[in-house]
Order: C-alpha cells, then sequence, then structure tokens
C-alpha cells in the first residue's frame, strides 16, 4: 500500500475500511477558504488519488470548527492583473473541479456548517454529497452578491443536477437553503442529523448507488427550445429586482445559460470568460468593497470577554417587541416589559410569525416562544446581562425608566437605550452610574435590518461599549459604534434627506418621481416611499426635534398631513395610499418637466453634504464606516461603494461645487463651514 502524502493545507487519513479521509485545515486560517495554494494541493490530491486504486473511496471533511468551505479567498480578487489573468485563474479551478469529478472511486462531500460558493462548487463536482441538518448548516451559491457569479462549474453543475427553474432562482438571488431543502431540491444526498453523519457518508462510499441525476422533466429545462422560452420569462423577474446597468452579473449567467446551455465545454468557457470580466467591473469592486467594510463591522470588539446569557427589554411596542422577539430567535432568555397585557399580546404575536418563519420546525418555535417571557412587574430586571430600554422618543420618560432600572439592575448589566435621536449625555444625567449607559440602536424592521448603532455618550465607559459591540453580534447584527450626537449617523444623514424630498414634493414635483429618480440611483425604494413606511408622525417627530439642533425648517406639508392622521402605510393613506394588506395601490404613472437626474443629484448632494459633516463633527472613526453605515443601515445603492466612496469616484471637490451652486440659487446660506475635499 503506497504511503500516504502530506499538505499543507490538507491531510489525508485512510480508516479500517480502506475509506480515505481528506480533511480540510487551511493553515493560519480559522476558515476554510480557497485561494491558489490551496487549489494546487487539491490538484496534487487528486492526481495522487487517480492512482490510488487500493481504496474504496474518499470522503472530504472539515478540520475546522466552523463550516465546511466558506467559498474562495475574496481577498485574492484584488490580485488580479487583467481580464486575461483572471480568466486563465478561473479555468484553472474548473480544470481541477473537473479532475475531481472524474476520479473513479466515489467521492464524498460531508458538509457541516456552511457549505458557500467555491465551497459548493467543489462539493457539487463529489459524486455524492451529505450534509448534517442542523441550524448551520446553510448551501449556497453567493457569488452574485459581490458582483461576480459562479465560476468553477457551479452555473453548469447545479442546473443540469436539479433542473433549470430551481438552480438559477438560487444562483440569481444567492440564497442559501438548509440541509433539509438541498436534500428536497436533489442536490445533497442525504440531509442527517450529526449522530449520523458520518455513517451516512461511508454507505455513500461502501454502498455505493448511482449518483443522483435530474428527472427527466428537469433535463428538459436545460435543453434549446425551454432555455428560450424561459429566459426572457427570468430576465423580466430580475429587471424587477435589479437593474442591469447596475447589477450586471445575474443578467450575464442568464445570457451564458440561455445561449450555451449546461453541456460541453464551451459552457464552461463561457462562464470562466463571463467571469474574468465581471471581476474587473466597478459593481464587482464596490461590492467586493462592501464585503470587507461588513467583515470590519463582525471583527469589532472580537477579543473582549462577554457572554451574556437573558436579555429584558422595556417597552412592548413594534420596536421593542421586535427586538426582544429577534434576540429570542437568536437563543437568548428574554423577559419583555411593559404597564398591561394589551401591549405585549402583539408582541408576542408578531413574534411567533417570526418564529414560524425562520425555524419552520414546530419544536424549534415552541423553544423560541418559551425564551420569550411577558414580564409585567420587571422581574427579569435582577436577573439580566443586557437590558434595553424601548419606549417612545421622550427624555422625561426616558429617565424615569433608567433611574428606576439602575437601582435595580446587576452591577455587571449593560444598561442600553434604542432611542433614534436623543442624546444620550440627555438621558444619564439622573444616573449614579453615567459611564454605565449606552445606545444599542436597532433599525425598523429589526428581523431585516442588519445594522445596530452602538452609541457612546461623553461618559460612557468604553468598556461597555465594547461589551455592547460583542453583543450586536451575539445576536448576528453589524455593531456600528458612533458618537451621541442628535440622530447619530445613519438619521441624522437620512433625515435632511427626507426632508429635501418633501421639499421637492411642494416644489409640485409628484411623489412617484422623486421616489423613480432615486430608484434608478440605486436606493431600494424612493425616499417618499420611505417616509410612509417609517411613519410621518415620527418623521415629524424626528424632524421637530432635528429643528431645535440645526434650526432647520419643517415642510409644512408633512405637518398637514399629520394633523390630518394621514400618516403613511400604518393608517392607510400618506403620500401614497394602501390597502388593508398594506401594499401601495397602484397610481396613474406621474409625469415631471424636471429631469430625474436632476432630482437624484439634488438629493444626493444634500445626502453628502451630510455626510461630510458627520465626518467632521466624528459621529464615526472614518469614511469607511460611515459608507458601511448607510449601506447597511439604510441601503444606500451597495454597487457604488457608500457616500463617502461615491465621492470620491465622482470628484469630490466638482460634486461640493454642485452642491455650492444649487444652494445659491435657491438663496440658502451655504453650509458646512469647509469645503468637503478638507474633511478627508
Amino acid at each position: 500500500m503506497s504511503a500516504i502524502p502530506t499538505y499543507q493545507h490538507w491531510r489525508l487519513e485512510a480508516d479500517s475500511d480502506q475509506v480515505l479521509w481528506l480533511y480540510f485545515d487551511k493553515k493560519n486560517a480559522t476558515v476554510n477558504t480557497f485561494d491558489r495554494a490551496v487549489m494546487e494541493e487539491l490538484s496534487q490530491i487528486v492526481t495522487w488519488l487517480a492512482s490510488a486504486h487500493e481504496y474504496k473511496g474518499v470522503i472530504v471533511a472539515s478540520a475546522k470548527k466552523q463550516g465546511f468551505i466558506a467559498g474562495a479567498d475574496i481577498s485574492q480578487f484584488s490580485q488580479f492583473k487583467d481580464i486575461a489573468q483572471a480568466t486563465e485563474l478561473v479555468k484553472r479551478g474548473q480544470h481541477i473541479f473537473d479532475q475531481v469529478a472524474a476520479l473513479k472511486i466515489p467521492t464524498v462531500a460531508m458538509i457541516e456548517g456552511f457549505c458557500l460558493g467555491g465551497g459548493l462548487e467543489f462539493a457539487l463536482a463529489c459524486r455524492y454529497r451529505v450534509a448534517e441538518d442542523g441550524a448551520k448548516t446553510r448551501l449556497g451559491l453567493p457569488e452574485i452578491k459581490v458582483g461576480i457569479h459562479p465560476g468553477w462549474g457551479g452555473s453548469i453543475r447545479l442546473p443540469k443536477l436539479i433542473g433549470a427553474p430551481q438552480a438559477l432562482n438560487m444562483i440569481l438571488s444567492g440564497h442559501t437553503v438548509s440541509a433539509k431543502a438541498a436534500a428536497k431540491l436533489g442536490f445533497v444526498d442525504a440531509a442527517v442529523p450529526k449522530r449520523h453523519l458520518i455513517y451516512a457518508a461511508k454507505h455513500y462510499v461502501l454502498q455505493p448507488p448511482a449518483p443522483h441525476q435530474a428527472a427527466w422533466w428537469q433535463q428538459l429545462t436545460n435543453k434549446q427550445p425551454a432555455r428560450m422560452l424561459l429566459a426572457p420569462w427570468i430576465r423580466k423577474k430580475l429587471r424587477a429586482k435589479a437593474d442591469p446597468a447596475h447589477y450586471p452579473a445575474p443578467y450575464a449567467l442568464l445570457d451564458n445559460w440561455e445561449r450555451y446551455g449546461v453541456d460541453g465545454q464551451v459552457a464552461m468557457d463561457r462562464e470562466a470568460a463571463s467571469c474574468g470580466r465581471l471581476f474587473f467591473s466597478d459593481t464587482a469592486q464596490n461590492l467586493v468593497r462592501i464585503f470587507f467594510l461588513q467583515e470590519r463591522l463582525k471583527g469589532l470588539a472580537k477579543e473582549v470577554q462577554f457572554n451574556p446569557r437573558h436579555v429584558h427589554v422595556v417597552g412592548g411596542g413594534t420596536m421593542g417587541g421586535d427586538i426582544a422577539a429577534w434576540c429570542a430567535l437568536r437563543g437568548f432568555t428574554v423577559t419583555l416589559q411593559d404597564l398591561q397585557p394589551r401591549f405585549i399580546a402583539p408582541a408576542m404575536q408578531r413574534a411567533h410569525a417570526l418564529f414560524k418563519e425562520k425555524l419552520k420546525e414546530a419544536y424549534l418555535v415552541r423553544q423560541a416562544m418559551d425564551r420569550l417571557v411577558p414580564d409585567l412587574h420587571g422581574d427579569g430586571i435582577r436577573r439580566a446581562d443586557v437590558i434595553i430600554e424601548a419606549v417612545v422618543e421622550d427624555l422625561k420618560i426616558k429617565q424615569s425608566i433608567f433611574k428606576s432600572l439602575e437601582s435595580q439592575a446587576k452591577p455587571t448589566a449593560i444598561l442600553a437605550t434604542n432611542t433614534s435621536s436623543i442624546p444620550l449625555d440627555e438621558i444619564n444625567v439622573v444616573l449614579q452610574a453615567p459611564q454605565r449607559l449606552v445606545g444599542i440602536h436597532f433599525f425598523n424592521p429589526v428581523a431585516k435590518m442588519p445594522l445596530v448603532e452602538v452609541v457612546q455618550g461623553q461618559k460612557t465607559d468604553q468598556q461597555v461599549v465594547e461589551k455592547a459591540a460583542v453583543f450586536v453580534r451575539k445576536i448576528d447584527r453589524l455593531p456600528l459604534p458612533v458618537k451621541s450626537s442628535p440622530g447619530f449617523l445613519v438619521n441624522r444623514i437620512l433625515m435632511p434627506y427626507l426632508m429635501e424630498a418633501m421639499a421637492l414634493y411642494e416644489e409640485g414635483v409628484p411623489a412617484p418621481v422623486i421616489d423613480k429618480a432615486m430608484v434608478e440611483f440605486g436606493m431600494p425604494m424612493g425616499p417618499i416611499t420611505l417616509a410612509d413606511y417609517v411613519g410621518l408622525d415620527v418623521c415629524l417627530s424626528v424632524a421637530k426635534y432635528f429643528s431645535n439642533y440645526f434650526h432647520t425648517p419643517v415642510p409644512e406639508k408633512l405637518l398637514a398631513m399629520v394633523e390630518q392622521k394621514k400618516l403613511g402605510k400604518k393608517s392607510g393613506e400618506g403620500f401614497y395610499q394602501y390597502d388593508k394588506k398594506g401594499k401601495k395601490i397602484k397610481e396613474k404613472e406621474a409625469t415631471s418637466t424636471k429631469p430625474l437626474e436632476e432630482i437624484s443629484e439634488r438629493l444626493v448632494l444634500c445626502m453628502l453634504n451630510e455626510s461630510f459633516a458627520c465626518l467632521r463633527e466624528g459621529v464615526v472613526a472614518d469614511a469607511d464606516l460611515l459608507d458601511a453605515g448607510m449601506i447597511f443601515g439604510t441601503g444606500f445603492a451597495p454597487f457604488r461603494g457608500g457616500p463617502i466612496h461615491y465621492a470620491k469616484t465622482q470628484g469630490i471637490h466638482e460634486l461640493y461645487q454642485q452642491f455650492v451652486k444649487q444652494q445659491e440659487q435657491r438663496g440658502d446660506k451655504v453650509t458646512p463651514p469647509v469645503a468637503w475635499e478638507e474633511v478627508v
């Protein structure tokens, strides 16, 4: 029996059944990712396996604590010199995975935890796939989210295995699925509990069944007649979600599939060529940048030791109830306090709906509901590690609550406010230990918005801030450290933008035209629709609050609409009308003599001015954090890389001059006191 070779990033072992185990254990890394060195070693291993006839098969597993394979090492994307080199390296990856697929012995990917991007492409090149059916196992091809598409055969093998409609739905959206869902779709052969995982993997080596194949009707979906019918329909659905000018990758992949299908070398060549080009698109460059911004936020306070178990939330309204539900979903024991049961009951109903949507299994939903406890008398305060106040934006009420909380809470408990605009140093004056108060500011809807502002007042202890950031990561959210000042970061930039949109409306520009201008710029929704969704009463409250600090006018139209109880989506009427289910009622198409570009330019310049003001005042530590905050907190056009990055690419000086010109034309006093380019 030939000696088993050794490698830096992989480990080969043989068991008593003559089954080889190939463990991926990337050197000096906590997570397995593919880079050039890893791939070249894999090629050597596959060459050796091709002649290792004495073994019955090989099972590929991860030696890491976290996950199977996270995909390609994205940091390598920036090392490509040109499109030709990028394409060649993609082709090299395809060739190595083709070597895996061509092995005569059975190959099994034993998946536990995440299996993403290149990791799933590798698994698809294996003959069989078994996966642990726990909550942490997620499989997908999310390359679209960084501006490219699968390049190592994923866009060929997945449609071939499960049919085009299901495969393209996964690839074009970048969505991940559970092990059970993957097994149901057909690209995982068995989804089993952890205790059965090794047994299942060995079964496919020792008693190998016929490999999974697409059903006849699934195979038909990849044939040319079906492609000609399906592609225009899929393209139309895509256009409703993503502009091809902003996000070219899904359209490039769809074009490849439509023209070349999933058979033959030409399909692989087109996949590689398309991927090579996309690496150098502005969209991919910016989305990769955003990926690293996200990683930076995830890494904040990484070394800080804090293991909270119990969260107490004061306020059972929409925000408080949803914060409590999210914390319970993420495994915390949560007590939810309000004055009467009728205030807590709707929050419990929403929590149940959230758990059903996210957890699926009835027993998991029951466990989550058991973790969320109504608490009228505040019994949870004394046991809580994190206490979050989420009541109305009224300074006196908040001060009263925190005075009471401080007298009951453990000395080690974090005292946090979810205030969206009130500076912490106005709240903490009633505390014996004002350094304990920190802001943990969520955005609505809590279950969908990934960003949480961690707000530091002048007296807030740095350790408290760091512990708050750790807590935010433990509930799977992105912490953004901000200085306590009116509106903090996101609302500080967002409110002038919304007020400017309302000023345009008062000047006679129809709401749908304003919204269309910003959607075409790349925002997920227009500012007028956003105001309706937030609630016009909330907008008015924050606008009045801001006017006290910044002496900005409150739009007359906004005042009038709130007086008339036209509060937006929640009341059925605001700038738009809504049906009983909260869906916007379609109106006749509106037109305006003002060009869309002129509208978007005015609104974006307003947003940029406030962004540079926040940098100048040190609301966030640097421009990258500001960009991250606006992308993850408002959905600021991701393909543009954030407000400051956008200004840099367009020319800060030129944009500033445009802003000054606009201000002068309107007869407004030009702010800021210094030009934008002097801030960065």
